[in-house]
């Protein structure tokens, strides 16, 4: 494990867990994040298992032009062997789980992310949000995609709301005092075979009472569901609103943004527009 720097206390922390497959979204994600929130200080972590050592050298030189800080953490998949995981679904997924366990004590709050995210517009205020005695922020999804919420009612018997993990707000040291390994491994011995979304069910089932609920047509937008956004808005959430007011546009599910695809999502251009960008700035 990297030794730790320290921590800009002005710093917006975010948490990304990938594998080398995510690198280059990654990368897509970092640079909207520069160009949206062009003044602020950013202290990147980046959980992996076995990136290699020469991407990680080309990945801190592209995040110091940026002009951030880069951390890299070397987890352990071990721990996650009787986890289910697929190739969408790598067992980097389960590291936000646990990462109150090893990022640093001093650190108290982060911002995790997927990789499949463009940020457009600043994220100060999320960094800063009370949290109002909870353990994390999440949104839901209760568009279109929201089927997976009645869905988990039935599978794992819960009855709040379901949560999207794609975007979180952590209190660390609530998570560090509350989430616990053996409860985790306990609930993928018992549903396994029953998990859909593997780490985002276990979060909901046995975390689920933690968490603030946050607007996702600002903190956590599925591009998939912008015309359920317009419907329930009247018309009032359209592209223009969603250009002025969202933060965080999440392109879930298949097919990604960076994939050729025959897609009609509105958004896929906007994406392509942000690596257009990356790829003519040289960096």
């Amino acid at each position: 494990m990297e030794k730790t720097k320290i921590i800009n206390d002005d710093s917006v922390n975010i948490l990304i867990t990938i594998d080398e497959n995510y690198i280059k979204p990654l990368r897509v994600l970092l640079y909207s994040l520069r160009q949206t929130n062009p003044r602020e200080n950013m202290t990147i972590w980046l959980a992996h298992d076995h990136i290699e050592v020469a991407q990680l050298e080309k990945l801190h030189q592209f995040v110091a032009q940026l002009g951030f800080v880069l951390h890299t953490i070397k987890v352990d998949t071990s721990l996650w062997a009787s986890a289910p995981t697929f190739k969408q679904y790598p067992p980097e997924m389960y590291f936000r789980l646990l990462c109150g366990q090893y990022l640093p004590k001093t650190l108290h709050r982060v911002i995790y992310l997927d990789p499949d995210i463009l940020v457009i517009n600043p994220i100060r205020p999320l960094a800063n949000m009370p949290l109002k005695g909870q353990m994390l922020a999440a949104s839901s999804h209760m568009g279109l995609t929201g089927i997976s919420q009645t869905i988990n009612h039935l599978r794992l018997g819960t009855r709040q709301v379901y949560f999207n993990s794609g975007v979180m707000l952590m209190d660390l040291d609530m998570m560090r005092q509350r989430v616990d390994m053996k409860a985790i491994l306990s609930v993928i011995q018992q549903y396994g075979k029953e998990l859909i979304l593997p780490d985002q069910d276990i979060l909901n089932y046995l975390y689920g009472d933690e968490i603030l609920s946050l607007p996702e047509e600002i903190w956590n937008y599925d591009t998939r569901d912008n015309i359920m956004h317009y419907a329930k808005s009247f018309g009032s959430v359209d592209m223009r609103w969603v250009m002025e007011n969202t933060v965080i546009l999440h392109y879930c599910g298949r097919p990604k943004p960076w994939e050729k695809s025959n897609s009609i999502n509105p958004f896929i251009m906007l994406y392509q527009h942000y690596e257009q960008l990356l790829a003519i700035s040289g960096l």
